[in-house]
């Protein structure tokens, strides 16, 4: 199972970009799936996160400007963002529970994908 994702780029405050990611693989199931970022010398955190039920969870930061949205039956996640910062500058990482039996849920990642918001 891979998960790739795309979307990444460089756009001026204020500015939108939408990623994407995509589970593939075969005979699997997934949980929760969401975007983490990690900006040059800090930790990942998480953006927002998003369960088969719509559960959703944004972190304070992009709350009212990054909106998650999920296609379960292609098993890919989006995240718009809109309103964009400098301070949202960071390698984008999508994150997805995947179980291989339907059962054992293990977290898988996508390779990074840049965003740079500069003028």
């Amino acid at each position: 199972v891979q998960l790739q994702a795309s979307g990444g780029g460089l756009v001026q405050p204020g500015g939108s970009l939408r990623l994407s990611c995509a589970a593939s693989g075969s005979s699997f199931s997934v949980g929760i799936m969401g975007w983490y970022r990690q900006a040059p010398g800090k930790q990942r955190e998480l953006v927002v996160s998003r369960n088969r039920g719509g559960i959703t969870t944004y972190a304070n930061s992009v709350k009212g400007r990054f909106t998650i949205s999920r296609d379960n039956a292609k098993n890919t996640v989006y995240l718009q963002m809109n309103s964009l910062e400098p301070d949202d500058t960071a390698v984008y990482y999508c994150n997805a529970a995947i179980a291989l039996d339907r059962i054992d849920y293990r977290a898988y990642w996508g390779q990074g994908t840049q965003v740079t918001v500069s003028s």
